[in-house]
């Protein structure tokens, strides 16, 4: 047995649910797992299972920017490195705001172990899939967001059931580096593509209004992954409750459009865009914003952020040896190739005009 099982085990034992039976469910691109838990009495929770010490240090909020390179990514990124502290405080503030995130029943947060609420399988992809109409699950979705952006002022450091967890800006430093995941990723995936240092000048040239921007307006929390496989449809609930969250350990302070352009133009699945302008119309008049800006600034920082993926993807199959992936870079290329033909985007449509043949897009 290994020592890992071991930590599992006594954790389990000392919440008591030494006797409940266990069921891995299938992993992602993270580091970590999870697995079903039904107890004797046949009740069902969720064990989360990440190793403090599998990822590189999040982000202190002291650190400088060349801190941050020289820590490493997840300090660069504002992530949370996957700590069971920022999931239980970031849950307590959803649910705070009224949103439906897990509960959480036990948790040992230096040894990266929590038991929470099973929130179910039927997550939006799933249902949808099976012939779930999918207009009321994402305008039920923009809802939640509108309650989340609506709370109340949002506190420096969230406090949760295991400890507090700062509330960072997704800042330039992060969006910038977020967007250079392309230029360092994508060559390795297609060694004809050769960004030298003229040509990633001018990358972070392009993006630079879009960088500052997005910094500038980030006034809101973020859940930072909010799409249809991290959406849970609780129809026994009501109104935006019936949106179950999950993955939302990565939330910052950041643009409210963060989450929209993660939900509508998702990385994973088609959103008719007849659905997206809908629900980001919806949006608007929800929150009573102008939506001409907002869509300028919501087509500027999907980009951005499909740069990112597309990035984020090419590192998963160049360096990980996770082909999978190339299936969902497509879809990816499309929402990117749409929103360089928006106003505002000029200088980013030409850049890649310049260095990415239109081969390479797709």
């Amino acid at each position: 047995m290994s020592d890992r099982e071991q930590l599992r085990r006594d954790f389990l034992t000392a919440a008591g649910l030494g006797e409940a039976a266990r069921a891995p469910l299938p992993g992602d691109a993270s580091t970590r797992r999870y697995e079903r838990l039904t107890t004797p009495a046949g009740a069902t929770l969720m064990l989360m299972d990440q190793p403090p010490a599998a990822e590189s240090r999040p982000c202190d909020p002291s650190w400088r920017p060349e801190q941050r390179h020289a820590a490493g990514w997840n300090a660069v990124a504002r992530l949370s490195a996957g700590r069971i502290e920022a999931f239980a405080a970031v849950a307590e503030h959803f649910r705070h705001a009224g949103l439906s995130t897990p509960e959480i029943v036990a948790v040992d947060a230096p040894h990266g172990l929590a038991v929470i609420e099973d929130l179910g399988d039927d997550l939006f992809a799933r249902v949808i899939a099976g012939g779930e109409p999918q207009a009321p699950l994402y305008l039920a979705a923009v809802d939640a967001l509108a309650r989340l952006h609506m709370a109340a002022v949002l506190p420096e450091v969230m406090q949760g059931p295991a400890g507090d967890w700062p509330l960072l800006t997704y800042d330039a430093v992060a969006l910038q580096g977020g967007a250079d995941l392309f230029i360092e990723w994508l060559p390795q995936l297609h060694p004809d593509l050769d960004f030298g240092p003229a040509a990633r000048e001018e990358w972070r040239a392009a993006w630079s209004p879009v960088v500052a921007m997005g910094e500038q307006k980030a006034w809101t929390i973020a859940h930072r992954d909010y799409h249809a496989e991290n959406l849970i449809w609780r129809p026994d609930r009501v109104d935006h409750r019936r949106v179950g969250l999950i993955d939302f350990q990565d939330a910052v302070l950041a643009h409210p459009v963060w989450d929209l352009h993660s939900l509508l133009q998702d990385a994973r699945r088609d959103v008719p865009r007849e659905l997206e302008a809908v629900a980001f119309n919806h949006y608007c008049e929800v929150m009573m914003v102008d939506r001409e800006s907002y869509w300028r600034d919501y087509v500027a920082l999907a980009a951005l952020n499909e740069a990112r993926i597309l990035g984020v993807f090419a590192r998963l199959i160049a360096r990980d040896g996770k082909p999978r992936y190339r299936q969902f870079m497509p879809r990816v290329w499309d929402h990117l190739n749409r929103n360089l033909g928006e106003p505002g985007l000029e200088a980013v449509s030409a850049w890649f005009t310049r260095h990415v043949p239109q081969e390479r897009r797709a």
